[in-house]
């Protein structure tokens, strides 16, 4: 590469600590080098770290963080001892995880069954772990708790000494970690795993331990099996309800994409005239909802309830909402659920890694992989049984041989005049092999008696029958299934617990109302300014008003009566529409400046509003009117959207400059000016119109070189002396010059 000299001089970095000086030779040089080498060469390997070492999950249904945590917590003995405080477990799990206590402390507590992440807890806390549902309910640091294994981690770590997984050196080479779990249970799908790495995410949603295990044996059974019919969905450790969408359940299933929504569940006290939130979605937290919920009530949205209290305790969640008096609680709770976070969904993305590769798959799919990978674990441990009898039987063997004549075995030895001669001798001695003549040379004198040997030559014949047994196993797929689904069996039995989540099927379409039957309806003024304020106010107010409050230097572009419930669509100069209700803005006071429109809708930095349009039934047409003299004209209904999307993308085409903008509910007259001066009258229904919101538009005028549109607005707004002299029958056309009694007007973009 070559390198240019950026200065002469030396750059010096000093060391107080060392008291020493490090001379860098050319510091502050530029490299000319390519961005894709720059990537290639600083970024991919970080994005490969963060993809393979620390978000995503891999089929034992671990991170590494979570792996490292939970095996030093194992090899500290903390699986059937005593708890210990947290702060001794997160500077043991330090000699895996050079990352920072914090950051260990912050897995290990939401492993635990105190936090309530997860549906299958992994550790036993004793201490204030925080709650996953609230986020001002924080854990306590680490020297204040004390923590354990669950006895279910039995089960992740059966048989890790007998070479069912591959170890590791780790950071620093001073000891050993396993790469995996070798887990007897598909923990991957038993709890909810969220990671976002890079260019990559996933989100795993949790099933019931007991459902899962009896899917898994039945997929061993039959790989046909059809998972719906054991395990019909998901199922979180806050419960709740799932409202059962068959086409989106087998979709997760088969692909691993999907959503499932989740609902609220609730009790209505009649005596109280209250209702009880207990259960929430997983996606959401108890201040998230009630800040929404104080947010509806401020604006008038929801005027059934009087007031809302937190009350959970160590009982558990609840949420108390106090109703007015004779408000219907079922349609309360209908609307909550249609405007808050009480509904929510949990988006899928079942990413793992396999092999050290990033996959996406289904659930039929995961449990394959899983019992692919479980079944060579069962594999290893059976292997290294065998060994270690083989082994043994070799060495019963070989003793077995001395018990014909253990006179000459002592002989052999006493006559032997050097140590090293010993193995040897005894090797021609018996005709046995060296490990079993090293073995024999072993024996204490104590145990040179026919007593001690025969006791261990009786394993021989039970040895060679477990020999055979696991003989057996490795030379049968179905022994190896066996064991499995004996393990998952043994796991249901002892670990399963009744769903928590109720699944509900055919929701009615009742239960689900349109928004803008939730949202008041009343009659306002709306105003949007030049520097993009809007204000809302009802005609009341209005009249009671004086001058409107403006910024110095502001001026009311768009003044219009509509309804409460009225839809707002702004376009921006990034050519984006941002879509919201008038009701979502509070009534305001023409002595109020009003809300500053970029930050109330949370724009990009540097977007802004160009146009706001105001319609109640998306009928009629947007128009755009470029400076190339081309025109787009798109049904309004191309912006209306079945889900409440907040914002679109390429709401127009972003090709041109734009000029105008003018929402039309029914075909009106346009007037173009263009820099030769010109005018053109164009009619709107002499424009076709375009389905692609990005359309670049129809030619409506003709330009010559360097001409350009420079103003439009609507034709009724101007006074012409002949207008018929700017229409014209056929479009494109170049207009006429403007008189010099209708150029007297000023034309502007009030559309």
């Amino acid at each position: 590469m070559a390198k240019k000299k950026a200065s002469g001089r030396e750059a010096r970095i000093t060391r107080p600590q060392l008291g020493e000086h490090v001379r860098i030779l050319e510091a502050g040089s530029v490299l000319n080098q390519k961005i894709t080498q720059t990537l290639e060469t600083n970024y991919m390997p970080y994005a490969m770290s963060v993809i393979v070492s620390r978000a995503l999950p891999e089929i034992d249904g671990f991170k590494p963080a979570h792996r490292k945590v939970l095996y030093t917590m194992y090899d500290m003995g903390l699986l059937k001892s005593a708890r210990t405080k947290s702060a001794n477990i997160v500077g043991n799990t330090m000699h895996l995880n050079p990352h920072g206590d914090q950051a260990i402390y912050d897995t290990m507590v939401r492993l635990a069954r105190g936090n309530e992440s997860l549906l299958v807890p992994y550790v036993s806390g004793k201490g204030n772990f925080g709650k996953a549902y609230s986020r001002d309910m924080a854990y306590a640091a680490s020297r204040y708790t004390e923590a354990k294994l669950e006895e279910i981690c039995s089960e992740l770590f059966r048989d890790i000494d007998k070479d069912t997984v591959d170890f590791v050196p780790n950071y620093d080479a001073s000891t050993t970690e396993p790469t995996l779990l070798p887990v007897t249970f598909p923990t991957i799908l038993a709890n909810n795993t969220l990671g976002i790495a890079v260019g990559m995410a996933s989100s795993i949603c949790s099933f019931n331990l007991k459902e899962l295990c009896e899917t898994t044996i039945a997929l061993l059974k039959d790989e046909q099996h059809d998972l719906k019919s054991t395990m019909p969905a998901p199922d979180f450790v806050g419960g709740g309800q799932i409202l059962y969408d068959e086409k989106e359940m087998e979709r997760i299933y088969e692909t691993g994409r999907g959503s499932v929504k989740v609902r609220a569940r609730y009790r209505y006290v009649k005596e109280e005239n209250m209702l009880e939130i207990t259960q929430i979605p997983p996606t959401t937290t108890v201040e998230a909802i009630m800040d929404k919920i104080s947010d509806l009530v401020k604006a008038g949205r929801m005027k059934e309830i009087s007031d809302m209290r937190d009350e959970t305790d160590l009982n558990g969640l609840k949420l108390t909402l106090d109703l007015k008096r004779g408000q219907d609680p079922e349609k309360v709770m209908q609307r909550l659920f249609r405007m808050t976070p009480l509904e929510d969904s949990f988006s899928c993305n079942f990413n793992i890694l396999i092999a050290g590769m990033p996959r996406v798959m289904g659930v039929r799919e995961i449990l394959t992989e899983w019992a692919a990978f479980r079944a060579e674990c069962v594999r290893r441990r059976t292997h290294y049984e065998l060994k270690g009898k083989e082994k043994r039987l070799h060495l019963l063997q070989g003793l077995a041989a001395i018990l014909l004549d253990i006179d000459k075995a002592v002989k052999i030895v006493r006559e032997t005049a050097e140590e090293a001669e010993v193995v040897p001798n005894l090797m021609i001695g018996f005709g046995i092999d060296e490990v079993q003549a090293e073995y024999v040379a072993e024996i204490k004198l104590r145990h040179l008696n026919r007593e001690y040997i025969l006791k261990r030559t009786q394993e021989t014949d039970s040895l060679q029958q477990d020999i055979e047994r696991l003989r057996g196993i490795l030379e049968s797929k179905t022994k190896i299934k066996r064991i499995m689904m004996d393990e998952l069996s043994a796991v249901a039995k002892q670990y399963g617990e009744p769903r928590r989540c109720e699944i509900l099927y055919d929701v009615p379409a009742g239960d689900l109302p349109d928004e803008s039957d939730a949202m008041p309806d009343y009659p306002v003024s709306v105003f949007f300014t030049k520097e993009n304020y809007f204000k809302k106010i009802t005609p009341q107010s209005l009249r009671m008003s004086g001058e409107q409050k403006l910024k110095e230097g502001d001026e009311v572009t768009v003044q219009l009566e509509t309804k409460n419930n009225a839809e707002l669509l702004f376009f921006t100069n990034r050519c984006q529409v941002y879509k919201c209700r008038a009701g979502d803005f509070a009534d305001g006071k023409a002595s109020l400046m009003g809300d500053y429109i970029p930050a109330k809708l949370g724009m990009d930095e540097g977007e802004f509003a160009v146009y706001m349009a105001v319609t109640t039934s998306y009928q009629g047409h947007m128009l755009f009117v470029f400076a190339n003299g081309k025109a787009a004209k798109v049904p309004m209904t191309a912006y209306a959207t079945k889900t409440n999307r907040k914002k679109l993308v390429n709401a127009f085409s972003d090709k041109e400059e734009l000029v105008g903008i003018a929402y039309l509910p029914t075909e009106t007259e346009m007037a173009i000016r263009t820099s030769a001066n010109r005018l053109l009258l164009v009619h709107s229904a002499q424009i076709s119109e375009k389905q692609t919101k990005t359309t670049a538009g129809v030619q409506v005028i003709t330009l010559k070189k360097n001409q350009k549109i420079v103003k439009v607005q609507r034709a009724s707004n101007l006074q012409l002396e002949d207008a018929h002299r700017y229409r014209i029958r056929t479009l494109p056309a170049s207009g006429a010059l403007i008189k010099a009694e209708d150029s007297a007007q000023q034309l502007t973009m009030d559309l």
